[in-house]
């Protein structure tokens, strides 16, 4: 089988866990959730926003994400009532936060398809991995069998049950249903150079 493959690559990413909600230090998930897929693929392909095919991912065949390393940056928030400013003994208090997050830096994604059309059509848009400021942009549009395919280093989440898989969340396209998946590691997903 044939793909073609398009190659986004970024100077940042982040990929918040599931699992952490105020975790004051967070380390990017180094791998696409069905969701985060299926996410990607409707923002390529808005026809696909469709309630029947909500839970469903029809273009994307398979994905691949690398990076250089991860750097912790600091990211202030807030509870969800927004900002409080009050006074308790004597002294002024908020509640504002600090966070840690370990971003992934220049991480490259590979999305293949089966289709060139759709290939060239996502080539020609950014992408962004969960965070709208993350953004990706096309680097390259290139066509490789299978097997070669599976030589691209990185990490992929192969999309499976409860039965073989490890629970990766819950899927907000399809009424929060759990997502369970195997993670591949091919080749070093951890680059030291371009």
């Amino acid at each position: 089988m044939q793909y073609h493959v398009v190659k986004y690559s970024g100077l940042f990413g982040f990929i918040k866990p599931w699992t952490a909600v105020r975790d004051s230090e967070t380390f990017s998930q180094q791998f696409l959730t069905p969701s985060i897929v299926e996410g990607i693929e409707k923002k390529l392909f808005p026809d696909l926003l469709k309630d029947e095919l909500f839970g469903k991912i029809l273009k994307i065949k398979r994905h691949r994400l690398n990076y250089q390393g991860i750097d912790i940056q600091q990211e202030r928030t807030w509870s969800k009532g927004g900002i409080s400013i009050y006074k308790d003994k004597e002294q002024y208090k908020t509640n504002l936060g600090i966070l840690n997050r370990g971003v992934m830096l220049n991480p490259h994604l590979y999305l293949a398809f089966e289709s060139e059309t759709d290939a060239t059509e996502a080539f020609t848009q950014t992408i962004c991995l969960c965070r709208n400021e993350d953004l990706l942009f096309p680097e390259t549009l290139f066509e490789v069998r299978q097997t070669e395919f599976d030589e691209i280093d990185g990490f992929e989440l192969l999309f499976t049950n409860s039965e073989i898989g490890f629970k990766v969340g819950h899927n907000r396209f399809d009424n929060a249903s759990e997502m369970f998946g195997k993670l591949k590691v091919f080749g070093n997903p951890i680059r030291s150079s371009e």
